[in-house]
């Protein structure tokens, strides 16, 4: 196994690579911020003011060898922020795939860098991505 670091560009071109995920503004060399508009709340918006239901992950490391991942489900408000707040059920399904979706994408790639990610504490034991 190399012992070799993997850099931050190199992680940020292949979580870029997993898809629309990354924000890479919002990202540094301790955390990557990832997030999915999974369901629009209204497609008679304007774009710029549309709404969404989905959830943003958060992948943090201290030594860029080991990473930990938290995330959380919400809405996307027009002013392009997020809010924690409890999914209507028609939609709990669809952000629940897109999510597993985007970890297992995730997981491949840190798997093909020889990293992986663990849990939060702060998820507890049955958060979604448990069965991953």
């Amino acid at each position: 196994m190399s012992t070799d670091k993997v850099t931050h560009r190199k992680l940020v071109r292949k979580f870029t690579a997993i898809g629309p995920y990354l924000r890479e503004l919002k990202s540094n060399e301790s955390q990557y911020f990832f997030d999915c508009l999974s369901v629009c709340v209204s497609a008679k918006a304007e774009p710029q003011a549309r709404e969404f239901w989905g959830w943003w992950l958060t992948l943090s490391t201290e030594d860029g060898q080991s990473f930990e991942f938290n995330y959380q489900l919400g809405f996307f408000d027009a002013k392009g922020d997020w809010q924690e707040r409890a999914l209507p059920k028609k939609h709990q399904a669809e952000v629940a795939r897109t999510l597993r979706d985007f970890y297992d994408k995730l997981d491949a790639c840190l798997e093909g860098l020889s990293l992986s990610a663990r849990p939060s504490p702060a998820l507890g034991k049955d958060h979604l991505l448990s069965l991953a």
